[in-house]
């Protein structure tokens, strides 16, 4: 494994406070659970032999891509991921401000971006998604749609936003994977409706994922019916209408204080 050799800042951590041990250990099921079945499908798309994870966690896909059999991986996250709780090798992860655009002087096969962009601040999505393909010709990448909701969510944006951020670059959307996994209640469903497949368009795989793409039914922007349930019952209530019976009661009370208290 070969990473940069350039110095390793040690950014501001402003996201320990929201991204802690108890952050990362109640979504653990739900995001094992989608790496398991993800990555095969698009380790048997791609056969990559080097996977960057940006935004990485506790490198829970990386170390599903690394059963998979990609012998070199590499983590990038902020400072305030503990060492102790990684899934990979410690010298595989690099600590890194995100909101700066970075450079680790190498490429991979595939980039990996997952439910991280959103946390971000919208005058950095176009740095974020340069520094995504200047590591990758193929980047899996995902983020949070309006109203899904998250801890420390900032720039919720439906999938075609960031296509013409990628689309600047020379990357073309291939709706691979979202077919696949869509009703498969192994993988949480913002997986399941986010998460694209952006390539460059020059890759040597190019037309063999064009081909598949054809046979995606999805529009980019959709939402998943497990979201617009969640939403639906979580959502209070409005209280009904007082009936006519009820609204002449609450004035004849009303109208009886009134004149009680002038008495």
């Amino acid at each position: 494994m070969s990473v940069g050799t350039g110095p390793d800042p040690t950014p501001r951590d402003p996201l320990g406070k929201t991204y802690d041990d108890s952050f990362y250990e109640t979504l653990d099921p739900e995001v094992r659970g989608s790496a398991e079945v993800v990555v095969p499908i698009v380790h048997d798309l791609l056969h990559p032999a080097s996977v960057l994870d940006i935004g990485c966690g506790r490198g829970t896909w990386l170390a599903a891509f690394s059963r998979c059999g990609v012998g070199d991986i590499v983590g990038v996250d902020g400072p305030h991921i503990e060492r102790a709780g990684l899934e990979i090798a410690p010298e595989a992860f690099l600590a890194r401000d995100l909101t700066q655009p970075f450079d680790l002087r190498r490429r991979f096969d595939l980039a990996v971006s997952l439910e991280v962009a959103e946390h971000l601040a919208p005058e950095h999505a176009s740095a974020f998604v340069a520094s995504l393909v200047a590591h990758a010709p193929a980047v899996l990448f995902s983020a949070a749609i309006p109203f899904q909701g998250g801890a420390g969510h900032v720039n919720e944006r439906w999938p075609s936003y960031w296509a013409d951020l990628f689309s600047v670059h020379g990357y073309v959307s291939f709706d691979v994977v979202r077919p696949v996994v869509w009703a498969d209640e192994q993988v949480a469903f913002w997986y399941a409706q986010n998460t694209l497949l952006y390539v460059d368009r020059n890759h040597p795989n190019a037309s063999a994922l064009r081909d598949r793409r054809g046979q995606s039914d999805l529009p980019l922007d959709v939402v998943h019916p497990a979201l617009h349930e969640r939403d639906h019952t979580t959502r209070k209530r409005p209280s009904p209408p007082p009936s006519f019976r009820r609204a002449l009661r609450d004035v004849r009370g009303a109208a009886w204080r009134a004149l009680r208290g002038r008495v």
